[in-house]
């Protein structure tokens, strides 16, 4: 397991009415914030938009906003997310079909790039595409909505964008979305994930800093023990 864990608590999952309090509850136990961008289109579900991040930097300026885009033709929106302060700007697969522009667009413009795959789409697509990345983001449940299961085959890979990283002496970070809380946190940081989503497991506890605490706890202890 990576020494440098990450926990990103989705903001799909806060109140999007006491967005505010919502993040103020976390009390700093968290590392980054996770926006998650749908357009009804590529994920049938329609979330936040560019002047929300730009709400969220302006508010928060010290935070490291984690912003996936789960919209069709993400080229149009790149500039719009990172003039916005988008510092991981992360794009699907799926979704675009020159991924190496893009990549290359949004680093281009100072930010850290991202590409992101389904759970039934195959790693092997990114692999000629590992060289001009910051993040790959494995999801572990179809994208759209909060509060699903978690779908335990991603983690094959996980393992394999582990090996390829080794081998490439790539220095990308492997995240993983949807799913994730206190019962399967230890074993997907010990799978080789970096960066942990958490959406309902946190904010839909009566104390999200508290259950922060507690997952962090979890996970040291099976890693001291592994």
């Amino acid at each position: 397991m990576n020494k440098n864990l990450f926990f990103a608590p989705s903001l799909l999952a806060a109140d999007i009415l006491n967005m505010e309090r919502s993040i103020s509850s976390l009390e700093g136990e968290h590392d980054w914030l996770h926006v998650d961008v749908m357009d009804g289109c590529f994920v049938p579900n329609i979330t936040f938009g560019p002047g929300f991040v730009s709400a969220l930097r302006k508010r928060f300026p010290q935070e490291t906003l984690d912003v996936h885009l789960m919209i069709e033709h993400p080229e149009l929106l790149l500039d719009d997310f990172l003039a916005a302060g988008a510092d991981y700007l992360t794009i699907h697969a799926e979704a675009d079909h020159h991924i190496h522009r893009t990549l290359s667009r949004i680093r281009e413009r100072g930010g850290k790039a991202g590409i992101s795959i389904n759970p039934g789409t195959s790693e092997e697509i990114l692999r000629p595409l590992l060289p001009f990345v910051d993040l790959v983001l494995v999801m572990s449940v179809n994208p759209g909505f909060g509060g699903q299961s978690f779908i335990g085959s991603v983690m094959e890979k996980v393992t394999m964008l582990s090996r390829w990283r080794t081998a490439g002496h790539y220095s990308y970070l492997i995240e993983m979305d949807g799913g994730i809380g206190r019962q399967n946190a230890a074993m997907v940081a010990l799978g080789g994930t970096d960066v942990l989503v958490m959406g309902s497991a946190v904010f839909g506890t009566p104390e999200p800093a508290r259950t922060l605490r507690e997952i962090r706890t979890l996970v040291k202890e099976a890693t001291d023990r592994a």
